[in-house]
């Protein structure tokens, strides 16, 4: 749906981190000096990435943490994780595919950002090439292009599911990205694709498209 409904356009389908072209077969061209040394295969299509991973909300599920009676596959082994979630809670399954948090990335960036916070790594060099994403022993930093949506999306989530809490050092983090980096038009214009498609609105984003005039 994001693909067909939310960037309709070559000029809308850039990937997040490192502002890579795609095509509707979500076929990427890498831009100038991109590298990677991981994932080559994947690397070659945008997938579609949680900002705010989902195991950093599907762990507060008990299906996630232990299983449920429910998650039985079959040879009869019990299952729990990503899989019982999904089958058994209807309020992570609405966490995991709200679209507020879904944004392109190149395959191999998305596979190597895993499920890693986002922190500052000021003395560390991009892990790929010319795209400034840094991915070092567990922490990942984004480049500052995507700062300001990634911390919308995590405070959208913050704010809207009682189920995904960030830490104090977190919510600093991401309160100082978003006013470094103002909304853009194009940012505004996806959200509200988005509640169209999906029926809610980004409190945080209304409010900060409004003061921008989008």
């Amino acid at each position: 749906m994001l693909e067909r409904d939310v960037y309709k356009t070559d000029q809308e389908r850039k990937t997040i981190y490192c502002e890579a072209d795609f095509d509707a077969k979500k076929k990427v061209t890498f831009p100038s000096g991109f590298s990677t040394t991981k994932y080559i295969k994947r690397a070659k299509k945008v997938e579609w990435e949680h900002v705010v991973p989902a195991e950093n909300f599907g762990r507060n599920f008990k299906a996630w943490r232990e299983g449920d009676d429910s998650c039985i596959n079959s040879k009869g082994k019990t299952f729990k994780g990503r899989r019982c979630a999904e089958k058994t809670n209807q309020q992570y399954r609405l966490m995991q595919s709200d679209m507020y948090n879904l944004y392109p990335a190149i395959g191999a960036v998305n596979a190597s950002r895993s499920n890693y916070n986002f922190v500052l790594l000021n003395t560390e060099k991009s892990s790929f090439g010319s795209c400034a994403m840094k991915i070092v022993k567990g922490k990942a930093e984004p480049p500052k292009n995507a700062r300001g949506m990634i911390a919308r999306s995590y405070l959208y989530m913050h704010q809207t599911y009682d189920r995904y809490t960030m830490s104090r050092q977190q919510l600093q983090l991401m309160n100082a990205w978003h006013k470094q980096q103002p909304v853009t038009q194009w940012e505004c214009l996806r959200g509200q694709r988005i509640a169209e498609k999906q029926g809610n609105e980004s409190e945080i984003l209304e409010k900060s498209c409004a003061l921008a005039g989008f």
